[in-house]
């Protein structure tokens, strides 16, 4: 469904499906308003803020996804499979300040190859964050420096391959008392789970349904 998917192609799917951020809610198999309130709350606070850059690297002759091994030795989510992103700080101005900010913190990744195209619903985690997904194209050839202290690795997975939902699987688990299920991509010796994984398949499904949409949009109906 992806595999072939061109630049171009990819750009009117995107353009069909984004949204402002902070708009709709989405989480971890979590159905309603009362559970994602439940979930949203950590340790007695609110949920914590944070912003990911969803980085779709445009390499020929198909486009690639950016992501990174977290380090071990992290208090947040260690060893774990992620986006590039971070927490919420006073002196962010935007969820894409954030993003930026933390990928330049983390990966060393320069702004100037990187086209914030928008964004996808907020991601709240059954850990207590609430995530602003940043979709962005990076335009090769560009230098990347892992932080030593947050990053373990960095490495790209064929955009396709994690978009295509026969690559998806969904499991069970049991957190804090509550029940319930997350996602997983597995790619070659890396297993991509958790909230990195339930946002990439929100993307995907979203992508399936642009065409749709588009030509919804263009008929003008809602």
């Amino acid at each position: 469904m992806f595999a072939d998917i061109g630049t171009d192609e990819l750009r009117r799917r995107l353009a069909a499906i984004l949204q402002p951020a902070g708009g709709e809610l989405i989480g971890d198999d979590v159905a309603g308003s009362a559970h994602l309130a439940g979930a949203a709350v950590r340790a007695g606070g609110a949920a914590i803020a944070a912003s990911v850059l969803v980085p779709i690297v445009l390499r020929q002759p198909a486009p690639t996804l950016l992501l990174t091994r977290r380090s071990e030795h992290l208090r947040d989510h260690p060893g774990q499979i992620s986006f590039p992103g971070g927490r919420v700080e006073p002196r962010d101005t935007s969820p894409a300040h954030t993003a930026l900010r933390e990928a330049a913190e983390e990966i060393g990744l320069d702004a100037a190859h990187v086209e914030v195209l928008g964004f996808l619903p907020d991601y709240l985690t059954v850990t207590g964050f609430r995530i602003t997904p940043v979709v962005a194209l990076l335009t090769p050839p560009f230098k990347l420096a892992a932080d030593a202290f947050e990053v373990a690795e960095i490495f790209e997975v064929p955009l396709g391959f994690v978009l295509d939902p026969n690559n998806h699987q969904r499991h069970a688990y049991t957190l804090r008392g509550r029940s319930g299920h997350y996602r997983a991509i597995p790619w070659g010796d890396y297993n991509i789970w958790g909230a990195t994984a339930g946002m990439i398949c929100d993307l995907s499904t979203r992508l399936a349904d642009a065409p749709v949409k588009a030509a919804a949009h263009a008929a003008g109906k809602p």
